[in-house]
């Protein structure tokens, strides 16, 4: 008997899974703009939780057997391909009688059994990661309230420029959070850097006790959980013999694994080490909050004039935002030996670098070769860069290539 549509949604176990489903799928939807990914991150991520509702609205859905289909018994007496041909005296004639219909048998849990199989697994092997044992070896407080962790794992493993979930349970038993890793594989720990900018960065904070101002010897760092690593496309940076980086504000930070091992690669076995020149290129606003990572360069940067090959990294520093006392005081220094922001050699350059200049002038300097181009940055930046290594790249097996990777942030 014909139904309303809405009592069929509201009463039918079809309709209710269906109205289920479809709120769930709404809510995971409008929860993943940029908008709520960025302020809102709780929210992005207790909604995509909402699968698990939605997989098994999906898997009973066709419980309520609404879609409908011949049954078997009467296509054994209702010859289709015969009584098509004169619908109208289906049931005068006991070759044709009216035909039956029932319920479809539910098949879509058969589709979904599988991958969520699949998914359980995945998380069980996740969970038995995060229970392994991490030690906080060092806690360094660097300027503008960033940290760095310093840990070691039984049997942790990493590439460079991979990135970590990490769990603070005295903060939150439920919330992981990405941090990509800023040390090398060569060396006997790992680390990342936190920079406070939220909730629960400032209460791993507290946590590590970085707000006191006294060391205290009964003070106890907190337990942390640790899952991962898990890799990015900055894994693929020893496959070229040159390679462009290119990191905007935080995205700098995997570079400093990349850097660090490639330094450690060098001074181990330089002649074994494929890559031969790198161009690093820094964007950010301001210096100051990464001064850490200025730390960083300024090291590599002696080391390479000791080992007498300071060619081997050409690195350009851009702030991207500036006022006009930092302009005046640039130019009171500018004669300096050192850079006055970075204390770098290479001097701060003000603005946004020239891309085509930039690929072209590369392009000319290493002919016939490979070039890698790694991007931790904005899709407006990593648009811009494609473009520029499409634009630049020689149409034929031979001469310049640029090959474009990125991750976001």
């Amino acid at each position: 008997n014909p139904k309303g549509a809405l009592y069929v949604a509201f009463t039918y176990l079809a309709g209710l899974t269906g109205v289920v489903i479809t709120l769930c799928l709404i809510l995971i939807i409008t929860s993943s703009t940029k908008t709520i990914r960025r302020s809102y991150f709780e929210v992005f991520w207790f909604t995509h939780h909402l699968f698990v509702i939605f997989f098994i609205g999906l898997a009973i859905h066709g419980a309520g057997r609404i879609v409908r289909g011949q049954t078997d018994a009467s296509m054994d007496v209702h010859n289709s391909t015969v009584c098509w041909k004169d619908i109208y005296s289906w049931g005068s004639k006991k070759s044709c009688p009216i035909p039956q219909f029932a319920g479809n048998p539910p098949m879509t849990w058969k589709w979904i059994v599988g991958p969520m199989f699949l998914y359980l697994c995945e998380r069980l092997v996740r969970f038995w990661r995060s229970q392994q044992k991490v030690v906080i070896t060092k806690v360094v407080t660097h300027p503008f309230k960033t940290i760095e962790l310093q840990m070691k794992k039984k049997g942790f493993k990493m590439e460079v420029g991979q990135y970590i979930f990490v769990k603070c349970p005295k903060l939150s038993n439920l919330e992981w959070h990405p941090f990509t890793l800023t040390s090398a594989p060569e060396e006997d720990f790992f680390s990342i850097h936190i920079r406070i900018v939220g909730d629960w960065t400032e209460g791993l904070f507290k946590a590590c006790g970085c707000d006191k101002t006294e060391f205290q010897e009964a003070w106890k760092l907190p337990k942390v959980a640790v899952d991962g690593p898990f890799g990015t496309a900055s894994e693929d940076v020893f496959s070229y013999e040159v390679v462009m980086l290119v990191g905007a504000g935080i995205g700098v930070t995997p570079f400093a694994s990349v850097l660090k091992s490639v330094w450690y690669k060098y001074c181990n076995d330089s002649t074994r080490l494929k890559l031969k020149k790198i161009y690093f290129y820094w964007l950010c606003r301001d210096t100051h909050a990464f001064e850490w990572f200025a730390d960083l360069l300024q090291s590599l940067e002696t080391q390479m004039q000791t080992k007498d090959n300071a060619d081997f990294l050409s690195y350009n520093i851009y702030l991207t935002g500036w006022d006009e006392s930092q302009a005046t005081h640039f130019t009171v220094h500018h004669d300096e030996e050192k850079d006055v922001i970075t204390g770098l050699k290479q001097k701060t350059l003000y603005g946004r670098p020239n891309w085509e200049n930039e690929f072209k002038t590369i392009a000319s300097q290493h002919p016939n070769t490979r070039i890698g181009v790694f991007l931790c940055g904005p899709e407006a930046l990593a648009d811009t860069l494609n473009q520029q290594s499409i634009a630049n790249s020689d149409a034929g097996p031979r001469g310049v290539h640029f090959i474009f990777n990125k991750e976001n942030f």
